[in-house]
């Protein structure tokens, strides 16, 4: 059994503790999450508050299965999320109805596709008569392996972080020759619904690869 629970931002704490002073490179290894795919702006979007409920109840009823009958414990990660549009320029814009985006809770290893499926009938279960969560029927476990990528911790209100996407999309990368290998990815340090916009803390992350190819 092991001796601590465990917490995704313990074991990988250089990838959640960047600093909020300029941008860093990291490599991200493997990692799990269970995940949700959606479209459309998250302010106003159904889909978008179902999907981050039902991530956050599955999750919760995973940990105390797992404590209660495998001996196994874990905190429940913080609420990411993957960021995709056709043309990045969106989100520096705020073009919120152009996103679509994959919401994420980083999970231990020993989370399963059968272990997820008796959570999600539990979380079907307690909701009793109460209309099902349509989101339940979109839990997947992923598994990504970003590698090579630039984050920066962004401190303020989600809609202040656009200055900061331009600077990295527009000389960042350029300046360090490098461009986009895959989404634009944001993990959520606290609560929106207790805290103040102004002191919401986000990491922003952008995997990377050479502009051009290395010479051989």
């Amino acid at each position: 059994m092991p001796d601590e629970k465990f917490d995704v931002k313990r074991v990988h704490r250089a990838l959640y503790a960047p600093s909020a002073k300029d941008f860093v490179v990291v490599d991200v290894p493997p990692m799990r999450y269970l995940a949700v795919d959606g479209h459309g702006d998250p302010n106003t979007e159904p889909a978008y508050a179902q999907a981050v409920e039902a991530l956050f109840s599955t999750s919760y009823t995973l940990k105390f299965r797992a404590k209660a009958h495998l001996g196994l414990d874990a905190v429940v990660a913080p609420l990411e999320g993957l960021w995709r549009a056709e043309d990045p320029a969106a989100f520096a814009t705020r073009d919120t109805s152009a996103w679509s985006w994959t919401m994420l809770l980083a999970q231990p290893e020993w989370v399963d596709d059968a272990l997820l499926s008796w959570a999600v009938d539990a979380v079907r279960a307690k909701a009793k008569h109460a209309s099902p969560n349509p989101a339940l029927d979109l839990l997947r476990l992923v598994e990504l392996h970003e590698g090579r990528a630039v984050q920066i911790l962004h401190v303020g209100s989600y809609n202040d972080e656009g200055p900061t996407l331009a600077r990295l999309h527009n000389n960042w990368m350029p300046a360090h020759g490098v461009t986009f290998n895959g989404d634009h990815h944001e993990m959520y340090l606290n609560d929106p619904r207790r805290t103040a916009p102004e002191k919401l803390r986000t990491i922003l992350r952008q995997p990377v690869r050479d502009a051009t190819p290395r010479a051989s």
